[in-house]
């Protein structure tokens, strides 16, 4: 199960380097230009879990994979909130929705979500019961 949990540890480190957003005239925008204190809160969650693989603690790698699943759920809310604050000065709200709809979400995610989800699963692993012969 370690491996399974360093493979989703690894996803999620180089996830916050791949490209997440996409902002037109701009460009790509990673987990760093996306905001610094969320990307600096992603890798100590990361390194964190780092501890719990090292250990042999599932519990802990499990807790760290479930609290970067609400870290990247939160970013993708604030993302879509900005989005929409940003064009605030448009007089109608549909203009503001049809502007902010132009900010595409990019394929970065799914690595992160991945691997996430992979620390979190495996993460549950089940104790064994010494007093067993195999």
């Amino acid at each position: 199960m370690k491996n399974i949990q360093l493979l989703g540890l690894i996803l999620v480190v180089v996830g916050s380097f791949l490209p997440l957003v996409h902002v037109p005239l701009i460009g790509n925008w990673n987990y760093w230009k996306l905001d610094h204190y969320l990307a600096a809160a992603c890798w100590v969650f990361a390194a964190c879990a780092v501890f719990g693989i090292v250990n042999g603690n599932g519990k802990m790698v499990r807790l760290f994979g479930i609290l970067l699943i609400l870290l990247f759920a939160f970013t993708l809310v604030a993302v879509k909130m900005q989005s929409l604050e940003y064009f605030s000065f448009l007089p109608f709200k549909s203009w503001r929705e049809a502007f902010a709809g132009v900010v595409k979400l990019k394929w970065g995610w799914v690595v992160e979500f991945l691997g996430a989800f992979l620390m979190v699963l495996a993460g549950g692993s089940k104790k064994v019961n010494k007093n067993t012969q195999i």
